[in-house]
């Protein structure tokens, strides 16, 4: 069963780090099997409070998403995200379709 992590960014603190961090990314990323769906496109926030940007990524299983999200590539690479932007981040399983 799929799952996705999805990223909202609230509040932008340091471009700059937020450069490293999508510059470094890719080199993270490398060998994950996962499907970008959206990132920082048009968004209008329907309820709650205002976003910047939303990323979804979506990935075959929980468990994939989850040892993406912990890798120790993608731990040193996230400090940067995490200095440039708060950000809410949730891992969540998707679901079958009723055949």
């Amino acid at each position: 069963m799929g799952a996705y992590i999805i990223f909202i960014k609230e509040k932008t603190l340091d471009q700059a780090q937020l450069d490293t961090y999508s510059s470094l990314l890719p080199s993270a990323a490398e060998g994950f099997n996962f499907k970008p769906l959206t990132a920082y496109g048009q968004k209008k926030v329907v309820e709650g409070p205002e976003v910047e940007g939303v990323v979804v990524l979506e990935f075959p299983s929980f468990q994939e998403a989850e040892d993406f999200y912990n890798s120790p590539r993608y731990t040193e690479v996230k400090q940067h995200r995490f200095k440039g932007a708060v950000y809410t981040a949730v891992i969540v399983e998707g679901f079958k379709q009723p055949a």
